[in-house]
């Protein structure tokens, strides 16, 4: 066997696509081109270990097209008097990298991702990014290998208990967009945030604090600055909601 074949070999994924693509075909009712299917798989780390292959970008470029076309089409016909506003809001809970990195994680994705032997050894199988770019790559070889149904299919599968989710998250849709409307409400001025990180770079934690009108109103923690940030706006919106909104502080302040 020659060093090609060996390096490729030591890379392969733990578990093999043809498992996906039965899967994705019970779940479409099509079939998808395996050979498509592998590409939409197929990290750049992988692509460049091994002299430059075709890698899974211009698949999740056009996967990301398809899911945001099939979400906002579901959202537009399912919530007839939302608002653009609330739309969006629903939207982006939807179509962000956390929810469609869980939604790759449902799928075991991680486990079928072709990566460089850098990616492996810093836990790239579990990275929000890379799950979620491959999400979408895999949408984009489900549309071009057979068409918009069956893609329409597999989103609705992936994405529909995330979309009854949302509907029931009011406030928690977007907790800093949340918070900030909620101090202009009572003319407290907006929210300002201070973000730390700490760990090496491939396990950064972030760590981030909201003030409102000087005062640290709600601290979060997580593994991007944007998840920390919405768990300290969490805390900090229900503290406004307390003083301001709470029947009790509304009698106070009669």
């Amino acid at each position: 066997m020659g060093k090609g074949s060996a390096a490729a070999d030591d890379l392969r994924p733990l578990r093999p696509v043809t498992e996906l693509a039965e899967h994705l075909a019970q779940v479409t009712g099509d079939r998808v081109d395996e050979a498509l299917l592998r590409r939409a798989l197929t990290h750049r780390s992988y692509a460049y270990e091994m002299g430059g292959l075709p890698h899974n970008e211009r698949l999740e470029f056009l996967g990301d097209s398809v899911l945001g076309l099939v979400v906002t089409t579901t959202l537009y016909e399912t919530n007839p008097e939302d608002t653009e506003g609330q739309l969006a809001k629903l939207r982006a809970a939807v179509v962000n990298m956390r929810a469609l990195a869980d939604v790759g994680r449902t799928l075991g994705l991680g486990d079928f991702v072709y990566l460089g032997r850098g990616e492996e050894s810093t836990g790239g199988r579990d990275k929000d990014s890379i799950l979620a770019d491959t999400v979408e790559a895999v949408i984009g070889a489900v549309y071009s290998s057979a068409g918009m149904a069956a893609a329409t299919e597999l989103v609705h599968a992936l994405v529909d208990p995330l979309l009854a989710q949302s509907a029931t998250l009011g406030a928690g849709l977007d907790w800093k967009t949340s918070l900030q409307e909620i101090c202009s409400r009572h003319g407290l001025g907006s929210p300002d945030y201070v973000v730390t990180e700490d760990g090496p770079e491939h396990a950064k934690t972030f760590e981030a604090q909201v003030a409102v009108g000087g005062a640290v109103l709600g601290r979060g923690s997580g593994r991007t600055k944007k998840v920390a940030e919405q768990e300290a706006a969490a805390l900090a919106w229900a503290a406004v909601r307390d003083a301001h909104e709470r029947p009790e502080a509304a009698s106070a302040g009669a």
